[in-house]
């Protein structure tokens, strides 16, 4: 998110000068599931108890300290970084001065970027076109394009004609957040204020409504207040070469595929994944023992055998495309990046886009902030001219082209009805068809009773292809402040075993890629209890998407936690 403003005023800190505080729906199949009268306490953070209404608040002194700039930027990602950098070009080439600050929750910038990733470059050559002199780590041009249908032991290739969207000709094989680091060099060398492992935990408002900034969130309160990267045997490794598939082990109504991409980084990598719809039926679903299953199909488990893996990170895509985008603008900020839903779906690419929103914010706050008659209905600028701008920009055409394609694997072919639709009217047509389709509804929405539904046999881990979620957990360098309120919130602590295990076989415990959810024996009495092992989380947010019954509420923990990914 952007917040411009002719004179900012935003906490860029907070700290705590006082003694921490010690903390003192119809269930069915309740013979199974049911669990003691009372229910133990989960959630302890402030923005579930508020601490006007805690005792033990009273008379602390929470000193704050404020900082005010033209821009703040929240989120150090290729949006955000390109918002600050082209920001920073245009006062250089206006020679005007405007102070932009940019605050990122990861101890280090790129530290939580994830992504495969297969980059085109496009925004990233208008954003520097001297790119290469400069030493951007853009070291694998795409050199072979595959795709294909797996069944259960065969894989059956299918052509990618011209134009199509799964056409990578003239991308790069990138390890993001290697990227994103690099970006974040070049901010700071154009004056960008950078202040990583400061977590942006509110927006603040003036009177008139309009957003005036936005404040980090507290420390030192205590705790009660999938894709890889592998090192693989170099007789297997094709650098440039880049492998996507669909089916296999998903079945035809669950949306998703793979990515399998080779780097050329000086040794044999190669980053691999699977992409899981969040919107399955099947409570019983694991994406990540999916996952596990894949990587020893007939195909793919060649590619992998004898090599070792060497990172493990996870993360949620917005792919809601054209049909799900919000409103952009609004008094005192805008959006930016992958949060509005800028990912173009069936190129599984979204760092273009995000970035190319970025310059275009920046541009139109520029114009703004620059003006000499400057007329404003309210204190935060309104800058509605990024919309109109993003409108007019190659970014909508391409998310309009492509709006239908997703859509389209609602129908009683699932995902190859999509292929099929691509294959005839977006080759054909381009996505100039007089129709848009619709979604089914929200991802939570789509998951069914477990009664019925079929449990998932998942094979065990042979520690060789396949692995635990532990281990690789552990591979992900996550760390959070231990004595700290746990980020993952529950409106009611009572409903994940009154609702969510009674009906639904808890899925939380299988749709987090970190185990952070476990449903454990109470310590008195017969039934269970939630366990929430904040500490593992891997910042997803997977589990406020999917909750069948929205309980859960993700909130940003103290800046610096989180994982810390190598140039995932």
């Amino acid at each position: 998110m952007l917040v411009p403003l002719t004179k900012l005023s935003c906490p860029a800190y907070q700290c705590f000068h006082a003694l921490k505080i010690k903390k003192n729906y119809l269930p069915l199949c309740a013979t199974r599931w049911s669990s003691t009268s009372t229910v133990p306490q989960i959630t302890t953070h402030y923005t579930i108890y508020p601490r006007d209404k805690d005792k033990r608040w009273e008379g602390v002194n929470m000193e704050r300290f404020a900082e005010e700039a033209d821009v703040v930027i929240v989120g150090a990602g290729p949006a955000g970084l390109s918002a600050a950098v082209r920001l920073k070009q245009l006062a250089a080439a206006h020679e005007k001065d405007i102070r932009v600050c940019l605050v990122e929750k990861a101890a280090q910038i790129g530290a939580h970027t994830l992504s495969g990733a297969c980059l085109d470059p496009a925004a990233f050559k208008e954003l520097f076109p001297d790119w290469k002199e400069k030493g951007a780590p853009l070291n694998t041009p795409v050199t072979e394009d595959r795709f294909g249908i797996l069944t259960e032991k065969y894989r059956i290739p299918v052509p990618i004609l011209p134009g199509l969207p799964m056409n990578n000709h003239g991308n790069y094989i990138v390890r993001l957040g290697h990227v994103v680091s690099w970006m974040g060099e070049q901010a700071e060398a154009l004056g960008v204020e950078v202040y990583p492992g400061y977590a942006a935990a509110e927006v603040l408002f003036h009177d008139d409504g309009s957003v005036k900034g936005i404040a980090t969130n507290d420390v030192g309160i205590q705790k009660d207040g999938a894709p890889k990267l592998w090192v693989i045997d170099e007789k297997n490794w094709k650098p440039g070469r880049v492998d996507h598939t669909v089916g296999w082990p998903l079945d035809r109504h669950t949306y998703g595929g793979s990515f399998l991409y080779h780097l050329n980084e000086g040794e044999p990598l190669v980053a691999l994944g699977l992409v899981v719809g969040l919107d399955y039926q099947n409570p019983y679903l694991s994406p990540f023992r999916e996952f596990q299953r894949w990587k020893h199909h007939p195909s793919i488990r060649p590619t992998l055998e004898g090599g070792k893996r060497i990172a493990y990170g996870a993360r949620a895509l917005n792919e809601g495309g054209f049909q799900s985008i919000p409103k952009l603008t609004f008094p005192g900020g805008l959006l930016i990046g992958c949060s509005p839903g800028f990912m173009n779906v069936p190129k599984i690419k979204g760092t273009h886009t995000a970035m190319k929103s970025g310059i275009l914010a920046a541009e139109s706050i520029f114009n703004q902030l620059t003006s000499e008659n400057l007329q404003s209905k309210t204190i935060g600028l309104h800058v509605t001219e990024y919309e109109d701008n993003l409108k007019n920009s190659w970014v909508w055409k391409e998310l309009y082209s492509v709006r239908n394609i997703r859509p389209s694997c609602h129908g009683v072919l699932g995902v190859y009805g999509g292929m099929i639709y691509t294959g005839i009217f977006y080759w054909i047509l381009r996505g100039m068809e007089p129709w848009t389709l619709k979604h089914k509804g929200s991802d939570f929405e789509r998951l069914k009773p477990a009664k019925d539904c079929t449990p998932i046999e998942y094979p065990k881990p042979d520690g060789q292809i396949s692995f635990d979620l532990l281990s690789s957990v552990a591979l992900s360098g996550t760390n959070h402040e231990h004595d700290q309120p746990a980020h993952l919130t529950l409106r009611d602590d009572s409903i994940p075993v009154k609702r969510n295990l009674s009906i639904y076989d808890g899925p939380e415990q299988r749709f987090c890629p970190a185990g952070v959810y476990e449903f454990v024996p109470v310590e008195q009495g017969d039934g269970f209890r939630l366990q929430i092992n904040a500490q593992n989380c891997v910042h997803c947010k997977t589990c406020d998407i999917k909750d069948p019954s929205q309980n859960i509420n993700w909130v940003v923990p103290e800046g610096g936690g989180g994982p810390a990914y190598n140039g995932m």
